[in-house]
């Protein structure tokens, strides 16, 4: 159970000695909790420099009472840096180690005396004494191993045990590579799972935690291996099902484990990114002259050499890759590598319909409006592997996990998929020409992460959010945005607006002599006879918004105006 909120704990270091934690009440004045320290009448017995000395061998004893209010009390004090160091050095850690080792819990035979609870409170105050970082975890025994692991393994056990034994194991594989090697021997990637399937989320978290550590440490050559088990075993679908959409709300450690989840995973993409295309590599070759296959319905081929060249040439040109005559060395730039060419193929394959319109639509066109697929998926890639920061390490305290990746099995392609058909609707929509293809990939860019930042629930919820993300909104949503900014942070333009009633024609003229390019392209004639209208009676200067800026505008006949400016 938390403290009372009224209960803080605060550091203290006398002269000559180690800062000590003291639980202090609020409710109590200052001045007598000052007096108390400085009488040092506030270090009780728990805090007395013989205590851990007692405590260690309390939790000795064979009197099951008292041992149990021993563990207690030490899985209390351990958070004590002080205390802890004390009792670390009176060889603390390998007595609780020990404790384990020799079956302290038994939990399922003994039930009632008080075995489990024992060995919750030992769980405990072990982490806690570890987590100051004294002792290194390498000292930790095998024997030491196998009996948390056991825990973890076995089908029925105290909750309490359960998520100080995931606890302990993350920090094992975390902080050690030998003991790394140790866990992973032990535990079984089906038996983690299994845990994603209670209600409890406070385990579901720390089973999470433990894939996410063995996910991290494991070597290069061992991650796609873990990542195919993880995928025979069904993980994302119980995620899905058993956390996300579980009953209760996402909390926010559990949150940073999934973000850590997604982040490991598109990682394993990093390898294909950095990987450079063998323009020699006949195998790597015939994935580019397969989609040329796809695209142009596997046309029958000239039987000339030249003939075929100029064939391929024309085919490849309107595939829209840079390079027309051998089309591999568009993949030889890192990143995105042979990533970019996995996509398009798996969209050629597995969404061939929309691959061929795309192509296609494209390739007929005669007004240089066509946009050039090979080059946009290219860029497209690279654009996604840096939204999702693919091949960087998970952020501490991060949480921005996306629901919808673990909605499919092949979430990365299936979003590159997505935007890539937003990529072609965005260049038709902006009437794009070559020279706008950054301008393009741009406006794509902020759409994609405009849509992102709403948490799609599932790729088809990205789809309509990506709809309402057009070309013209994202106009509204920048010209919003900068006169919004621009509120806050310009100063206000001083105008004077110089009218005349006879003939309704207006003038706009900055203070104090320039012309101000009139209204024909700063304003609008409806916006200046609009402001006009409203201060003709009034002569008082008004704030003005127009086109992102503040204006002062004054509004005065035009004699009048000629004679303010001179």
């Amino acid at each position: 159970m938390p403290p009372p909120a009224d209960i803080v704990k605060v550091a203290i270091e006398w002269p000559g000695a180690n800062a000590q934690l003291i639980e202090m009440d609020q409710k109590r004045p200052l001045s007598s909790i000052i007096r108390e320290v400085c009488d040092g009448e506030s270090l009780n017995t728990n805090t007395t420099t013989n205590r851990w000395e007692e405590l260690c061998l309390e939790i000795q004893s064979h009197g099951i009472d008292a041992r149990l209010e021993a563990l207690k009390e030490l899985a209390k004090l351990s958070a004590d840096p002080t205390f802890a160091t004390e009792f670390i050095n009176m060889e603390g850690i390998g007595t609780l180690a020990r404790l384990v080792e020799s079956g302290l819990d038994c939990p399922g035979q003994r039930a009632g005396n008080g075995f489990g609870e024992m060995l919750a409170f030992t769980l405990t105050a072990f982490l806690e004494l570890m987590d100051h970082g004294i002792v290194s975890w390498d000292l930790i025994s095998l024997s030491f191993i196998k009996q948390i692991a056991g825990y973890v393994n076995q089908p029925m056990v105290d909750v309490s045990i359960l998520q100080r034994s995931l606890a302990i194991l993350e920090s094992m594989v975390l902080n050690s590579h030998s003991l790394y090697h140790r866990v992973a021997q032990e535990i079984t990637v089906g038996q983690l799972i299994g845990h994603l399937q209670v209600s409890n989320q406070e385990i579901q978290t720390y089973a999470i935690a433990l894939i996410n550590a063995l996910f991290l440490k494991a070597p290069e050559d061992r991650r796609q291996e873990m990542a195919s088990t993880l995928a025979q075993k069904h993980l994302r679908s119980i995620i899905l099902n058993h956390v996300i959409r579980g009953n209760r709300p996402i909390k926010a450690e559990m949150a940073h484990q999934l973000y850590v989840l997604q982040v490991l995973t598109f990682n394993l993409l990093e390898e294909r990114m950095m990987t450079k295309m063998d323009p020699n590599d006949q195998a790597q070759r015939d994935i580019i002259f397969e989609l040329r296959r796809i695209a142009f319905d596997g046309e029958n081929d000239p039987t000339g050499t030249e003939k075929r060249k100029a064939m391929y040439t024309k085919d490849y040109k309107m595939l829209g890759f840079t390079n027309h005559v051998n089309p591999a060395m568009d993949f030889t730039q890192t990143p995105p590598g042979m990533l970019a060419l996995d996509n398009m193929l798996y969209l050629a394959k597995v969404h061939q319909d929309t691959y061929i319109r795309i192509v296609l639509e494209n390739s007929s066109r005669e007004d240089k409006h066509e946009c050039p697929f090979g080059r946009c998926a290219i860029e497209l890639t690279r654009m996604l592997c840096e939204i999702l920061q693919v091949g960087e390490l998970p952020n501490e305290g991060c949480n921005d996990y996306h629901p919808m990746f673990f909605t499919h099995d092949r979430a990365w392609e299936e979003f590159f998929c997505v935007c890539i058909q937003l990529l072609n609707k965005t260049w038709k929509e902006m009437r794009a020409t070559a020279e706008d293809f950054n301008k393009v990939m741009q406006v794509v860019r902020e759409q994609i992460t405009r849509a992102l930042a709403m948490k799609p629930s599932s790729l088809d919820q990205l789809k309509n959010k990506l709809r309402g993300l057009n070309y013209s909104e994202i106009l509204r949503l920048r010209q919003s945005e900068r006169m919004s900014q621009d509120d806050f942070q310009s100063p206000p333009i001083m105008l004077v607006c110089a009218y005349t009633t006879s003939n309704c024609t207006v003038r706009v003229l900055t203070w104090p002599f320039l012309d101000f390019a009139l209204n024909l392209v700063t304003f609008s004639l409806q916006q200046i006879m609009f402001v006009a209208a409203k201060l003709i009676s009034n002569p008082n200067p008004s704030l003005f918004f127009c086109n992102g800026k503040l204006y002062t505008i004054v509004c005065v006949p035009v004699t009048n105006a000629l004679f303010v400016l001179q």
